[in-house]
Parts: structure tokens; sequence; C-alpha cells
């Protein structure tokens, strides 16, 4: 299969990876980025949490996040929540699959390969794509499942799109119960937030979770799947949620340069309409499995 730089790659049974031909030593090797995924990675069952993979032509890296139970929303009690806000309860939720998450947000020269154009106010490379709506990444994962399938790099079910809440509030407690992955108490040096900078930094300025996901707090909104319905979560546990079925809004995570750091908290939720954007607006990739968790 060729690649965007005119080279060809090869998929090789016998460690079920993409290789492509070294002019140097006369030899196939392994594309970069995929040296640490199983070789069974086609079933999502195969691969173990912290796996990594690398789209290719993108530099895109991934994460593997493993099936599992947590406790969604944040108590009453929780510093930085509002009193009387409801639309945090806490509830427990059960994921029964594994999916890829974007170890970064996607950068503004992935946007670019992807879309051929920059939206983005504050200029970087490396700094997250920003100024799009939810409209606008629904195309880049359009195009992007349109340029991986045919190269056969979509494992078995599985499509590039967003994540549910559920799945990025998942990410990134990375297993912990307080305000923010670190804890609860919050300084300049721990992420991005309104009178701290004020423009988006490149990824991966701050320290990962412990799951190793950077920026899940502040820098920029990220988008997700789910409909916002302007209510609480439904009442009792849940088995992968995917949101309402109506709704004009689509959720937001992770808070932004230009709000204070309270909406940076993990259980935070945040809502806009999927035509419009207020330029603090980007989103996290996530590979995940199609079918009725997969709702446009």
């Amino acid at each position: 299969s060729p690649s965007s730089d005119g080279k060809f790659s090869a998929w090789k049974q016998s460690d079920k990876k993409w290789h492509s031909f070294n002019e140097a030593s006369q030899s196939w090797v392994v594309l970069p980025g995929q040296e640490d995924v199983q070789e069974d990675q086609q079933v999502p069952t195969a691969n173990r949490a912290g796996d990594t993979y690398t789209i290719p032509d993108l530099s895109l890296e991934m994460l593997w996040v493993e099936p599992g139970t947590f406790t969604m929303g944040s108590p009453e009690s929780e510093p930085g929540r509002s009193l009387g806000y409801q639309m945090e309860t806490q509830h427990e939720v059960t994921l029964t699959n594994g999916f890829w998450l974007g170890k970064y947000e996607v950068t503004q020269a992935q946007w670019q390969e992807v879309m051929g154009n920059n939206p983005s106010r504050f200029k970087g490379a490396d700094r997250p794509v920003e100024g799009v709506t939810w409209n606008n990444v629904k195309v880049f994962c359009s195009k992007l499942n349109e340029r991986e399938a045919p190269a056969g790099r979509l494992p078995a079910g599985m499509v590039y799109q967003l994540p549910t809440e559920a799945q990025w509030e998942y990410a990134c407690r990375a297993g912990t119960t307080t305000a923010y992955s670190w804890g609860n108490d919050v300084n300049a040096t721990l992420l991005n937030y309104k009178g701290n900078i004020g423009e988006t930094t490149d990824v991966g300025q701050y320290a990962a979770n412990p799951w190793g996901f950077f920026d899940m707090h502040g820098n920029i909104f990220e988008w997700c799947a789910d409909r916002y319905p302007g209510a609480a979560y439904s009442t009792g546990d849940a088995t992968d949620p995917t949101g309402p079925t109506r709704g004009s809004y689509r959720a937001l995570r992770g808070g932004s340069l230009h709000l204070a750091a309270r909406y940076a908290r993990s259980a935070l939720r945040y809502y806009y309409l999927t035509g419009l954007t207020n330029g603090a607006m980007g989103f996290r990739l996530s590979l995940r499995l199609a079918g009725k968790h997969f709702r446009w």
C-alpha cells in the first residue's frame, strides 16, 4: 500500500505489523510507532493498558485504555464545584470495551495534514488545533477513516471518532477520584488556564496523568461524541453510556486557557452547538469500536 510520501508499506502476518522497505539495508522494517503494538492488536482484547500505536504519516500517538469500572461525576463537596450544580451527579460506569485514545490533543500539523487548512488563532505546528467545530471534527474523522481503511490499518470493527464523555473522563481520571488527576490543589505549573499564559502551549508541556495522557486538564476544551441535553446524568449505574439520543449541543471536556482552573476538573461538563466554536475548542482522537457506540 503506498503512503503519502510515495513509499510502499506491507502488512506482515508473521508479526501482524506494517513494514516499509529500507533501501540502505535492503530489508523490511517495522513502521515507526508500531514497535510496541501487540501482535494481536486487531483483536481489541489482546491489547494491554499503556500499549502504544502511532498513526503512520501523522506522528499521532495513541495509548490503549483497558475496559473497567469507575465513579463518574463528582461529590458536592469537591473543591471548585458550584453549590447546587447537579450536572455531575456521581454514578458508577462500566466500560466493557477497551479503546485507543490520543496521548496528546490533535495538533495543528496533524490537522493540516488531513484537512489542508489551519483555523487556529495561536499558530504553532505542535500546539493543539483550536477554533474547530464539532462538525469540523466529524469531517476530520471521516477523512482519516477513508485514508486508513484502504491501507488496512484499521483494526477490525474499529473506526476513528471522538471518545464518549464516559471514555474521556475514565482516561482523564486514570484511576484517581480527586478533582484533578494529580489531586485537589491547582497552580500554574500543572495546567494552562485563565490568567496563566494567555495562549495555547505546545502539547505535552505539563506532566502526564497516571496513565500517560497529557493536557487532559486545561489548554483547550476537547469535543466528545455525546449529545448534551442540559440535564443531569441518568440515575443509577450505567454500562457503555453514549449520552442522550436528542439534543442540539455536544459535550466538551477538560477546560481551557480562557477559563478558571475549576473548569478543568475531571468531572466538569461543558457544551456548545455543533456548528459553532468559541476559539478554544479542539479534540483528542479516539480509535474505538463502531456499531452501537458509533453515533454521529
